[in-house]
Parts: C-alpha cells; sequence; structure tokens
C-alpha cells in the first residue's frame, strides 16, 4: 500500500458526509414508486430492513480494511492473487464508472423533463464534467469539501416535504403487516439499490486521519440517510393513493411541485436546481475512486486516467438518448450494485476473516513448537 503523506488526508468526521453524499442522490427523487410495487404501503418497513442490512455491510468493509493493507487494491492481490485480484481491480473501477453514468445521465434527464425539454445531453454533462474534472484534479480534500457542502447546503430542502401536510392522509398506511414476507423481501432488495454508495469506503478508506475511528461515522451517516428515506417515503404514502403512485415516475418532484409561494410560480424549477448540489459530490466521489482504482493497477498518473474516465462518461451520456435506454442503465446498474453488496462484500469479508484466523493458528503452532 502507498503512504498517503498527511497534508492529503481528512479528519474522521468527513467520513459522514462522504457516505450520505454518496447515498442520497437522484433515487430518491423517484424510488418510491418501486418499492411500493411490491409490498404497497407496508414498503416503509422495507426501508428499515435495508438499513439494518448496509449496517451489517458497513461493519464488515471496517473489518476488511482494519485487518487488510488498507488500501482494496492491495488487498485484493493479498486475498486472491495478481491475476484474479487485478479481475477484481477491473469490476470494482468500470462498477464506479457505471454508477457516474447512471446518476449523470438521470440527472440530465429529470432536468431535460421538467425544465428544460430542448436542451441537448452533451450540453449538460460537459458542464458537470468540467467540474468533476476541476474537483477531482485538485485532490481528495476538495471531493470531501464538495461532499460535505453537497449535505450541508441542500438540508433545507427537508422542510418542504412538511409543505403538502394538509394534503397527507397517513389511514393509507393502516393496515400494517398485510403483506406476505416474499413481498417484503422484494421491496427491501429494491430499497437496497437507493443506499448504494457506501461501498466508496473501499477506496477512500486510506485517506482519512486515523481510520479506524472513522467507523462510527459511517453508520452514523447510514442513520441519517435512513432517517430522510423513512421520511419521505412515509409523506409520499400518506400524499398519494397507491394508483397515482404507480404512475408517478418522480414522485418526490411530484410533491414538491405543489409549493407556492408569491415569488416563485414553479418551485419544483427551484428543487431541481439546487439538487446539483446533490448530484455532484455523487459524480466527483465515484469518478474519484474510478481514476484511483487505474492509478494503483496500472501505475500511472491520475490526472491521465481522470481524463480518459471523463471521456467516456461523456461518450455514453449521448448514447443513452432515450427513455428506454436510460430504463435499461437504470435497471442494470441496481442489479450490479445489488449483487456487489450482497455477495462481493460478504466474499472480502470471510476471506479476510479465514485469513486471519489462519495466520493466528500458524502464529500460535510457531509458538508452540520448542526450539532445539
Amino acid at each position: 500500500m502507498q503512504k498517503i503523506k498527511e497534508a492529503f488526508l481528512v479528519s474522521p468526521f468527513l467520513v459522514f458526509f462522504l457516505v450520505h453524499s454518496e447515498q442520497i442522490g437522484v433515487g430518491v427523487l423517484g424510488y418510491q414508486r418501486i418499492i411500493a410495487k411490491y409490498a404497497g404501503y407496508d414498503s416503509w418497513i422495507s426501508v428499515i430492513i435495508a438499513a439494518a442490512f448496509v449496517h451489517i455491510l458497513i461493519w464488515m468493509i471496517y473489518y476488511v480494511l482494519n485487518n487488510g493493507d488498507g488500501d482494496i487494491v492491495s488487498i485484493h492481490k493479498s486475498l486472491f492473487g495478481g491475476l484474479f485480484g487485478n479481475l477484481f481491480n477491473l469490476a470494482l473501477l468500470l462498477y464506479f464508472l457505471l454508477w457516474s453514468i447512471t446518476v449523470l445521465r438521470t440527472y440530465i434527464e429529470v432536468i431535460q423533463v421538467w425544465m428544460f425539454p430542448t436542451l441537448s445531453t452533451w450540453k449538460i454533462a460537459i458542464v458537470f464534467l468540467l467540474l468533476t474534472y476541476y474537483v477531482v484534479s485538485s485532490g481528495f480534500r476538495t471531493v470531501a469539501g464538495v461532499c460535505y457542502l453537497g449535505v450541508v447546503i441542500p438540508l433545507g430542502l427537508i422542510t418542504l416535504l412538511f409543505y403538502p401536510l394538509e394534503f397527507t392522509h397517513f389511514s393509507n398506511l393502516l393496515p400494517v403487516f398485510d403483506e406476505n414476507i416474499k413481498d417484503y423481501l422484494s421491496a427491501t432488495k429494491n430499497m437496497m439499490l437507493s443506499y448504494l454508495g457506501f461501498e466508496t469506503l473501499l477506496v477512500f478508506y486510506p485517506f482519512i486521519k486515523n481510520a479506524k475511528r472513522s467507523q462510527r461515522f459511517a453508520h452514523h451517516a447510514n442513520i441519517f440517510t435512513f432517517m430522510m428515506y423513512l421520511l419521505v417515503t412515509l409523506f409520499s404514502f400518506a400524499f398519494f393513493s397507491e394508483e397515482q403512485l404507480a404512475r408517478n415516475i418522480w414522485a418526490t418532484l411530484s410533491m414538491v411541485k405543489i409549493v407556492q409561494v408569491s415569488f416563485v410560480e414553479r418551485f419544483d424549477f427551484v428543487f431541481v436546481s439546487i439538487w446539483c448540489l446533490v448530484i455532484l459530490p455523487n459524480i466527483t466521489l465515484a469518478i474519484w475512486c474510478s481514476s484511483r482504482v487505474a492509478k494503483l493497477m496500472l501505475n500511472i498518473r491520475q490526472h491521465v486516467t481522470l481524463i480518459v474516465l471523463l471521456g467516456v462518461v461523456l461518450v455514453s451520456c449521448i448514447f443513452l438518448d432515450t427513455r428506454l435506454k436510460i430504463n435499461l442503465l437504470n435497471n442494470y446498474t441496481n442489479i450490479i450494485g445489488f449483487y456487489l453488496a450482497i455477495s462481493y462484500i460478504p466474499l472480502l469479508f470471510i476471506t479476510t476473516f479465514l485469513k486471519k484466523q489462519l495466520k493466528k493458528k500458524r502464529k500460535n503452532n510457531e509458538q508452540a513448537t520448542p526450539t532445539t
């Protein structure tokens, strides 16, 4: 593992903002329809179950990183050998690249549908990618700063959820536990996708001062994410009927649309505009992780890998020019992300645990063997 200079490290508490900023993105604008499809209004229970499962996965990640070399690229090679280790590294690189493409293209679609239908995809993409280049090329501390601002500045938008209270009917949530276990599990699976983003811990862990102390902040971030998702879920279910929710792609934006103030006619325009401060950390951190893995794999400057990856993102966004393609992109990203969470992270944990136990047993045997 490469030793990171202290000047490039960030404080442990910033892990809260790094994790939370990656978990909240375009998904919060319309995940309600997807989970309600399986467990109806009881889907709020899946929000709780998914959050609990993510806590376990975060604990597994810290176990792997604390007992490994701290650098996920080195850990892969140590656990699986050079060939398979590099395959895992390549898969992780492509996953974060795919994540950034999905977030950016989906947000561009929101802008085109809600605000500027005739605006070209490449124009919006270039603006975001130039900002991403500036932030990522400035170093990880700048990326962490953008994630901090991406959490703090839009925080006031939560208050908008209380505006539709007079139109809500919380009796919609009754009766509780009215679905079967299979439906709850299906809803939980789809809700898990909204919590993804915490796996960036695998890459930026070496850039944290006293990294082992940062675990509680990662868990606190997941708790805060859970509270936000639960609040949005309950308000959405109380505001919409099941039929309305089934036809509404962006339920959160539809709720915000009814907000009326004297100086703004369409407050949903303001919401979508401010939401770019939430999307930018999503993209910058994912691109930074992808370029960092590429740098460690190929042993070349991160600046070079950054330019190549941004070019791939731009071309991909231009190619994804229909609703069908964007929907397929989201579906495939969700599937890959879900199986990464439930298989890849536990695999790392189990392999690290077995290696540690084997090493401990070998050490005990050496100590027990008498010297001659």
